[in-house]
């Protein structure tokens, strides 16, 4: 059978991390241009940054819950073997996608914080040429957030269809240590 409690554990740490992704997305730096006092150059100047820190809260935080799911798998390869069947066709399937959508979201979390944290002071001639204040990309930390809800709906199917070969499984030869040598055991 499942264990509950790792079932709650990832649940929750995939929510939070999918709480600060959504967050992230909602409070990307942006910046205004600003003139200096002779009015002949202007610079950018950038809000808050507190969005880097929510995505790397969320890399952080969907990082350890995978690091949880696949301890308690054993990584689908170590451990006690299990029983061919649907559940064991299902769950390798499942731990594919968990790692595809995992590498997405960590991607996307990464990408948006390290370009969300990159504010240089643009100075470019105001007189007649516009400069451009670059800002992450609007749905960056949205997409990261999305792909970690992905891999928690796959997680939690994945560690069920795991629980479940493995428990069918039982003892020997699927389960057990014993290695047999014949029909006299």
């Amino acid at each position: 059978m499942a264990s509950i409690i790792v079932q709650v554990v990832v649940i929750l740490l995939d929510l939070i991390a999918f709480g600060l992704g959504v967050a992230a997305e909602r409070r990307r730096s942006t910046a205004v241009v600003v003139p200096d006092s002779e009015q002949n150059y202007a610079h950018c100047v950038y809000d808050s940054d507190i969005s880097t820190g929510y995505g790397i809260g969320a890399l952080f935080l969907l990082a350890v819950s995978q690091i949880v799911l696949m301890t308690a798998s054993r990584c689908f390869c170590c451990g006690r073997g299990l029983k061919p069947g649907g559940s064991r066709a299902c769950a390798l399937i499942l731990f594919l996608f968990v790692w595809l959508t995992f590498l997405i979201a960590e991607a996307c979390l990464l990408a948006g914080s390290v370009r969300n944290a990159y504010h240089t002071r643009h100075w470019g001639i105001w007189n007649g040429n516009p400069i451009s204040c670059e800002t992450l990309r609007k749905g960056v930390f949205a997409a990261g957030a999305a792909f970690t809800f992905f891999t928690a709906i796959l997680g939690e199917f994945y560690y069920i269809s795991y629980s479940k070969s493995r428990d069918a499984a039982g003892g020997a030869p699927y389960g057990g240590s014993n290695i047999g040598m014949g029909p006299y055991n």
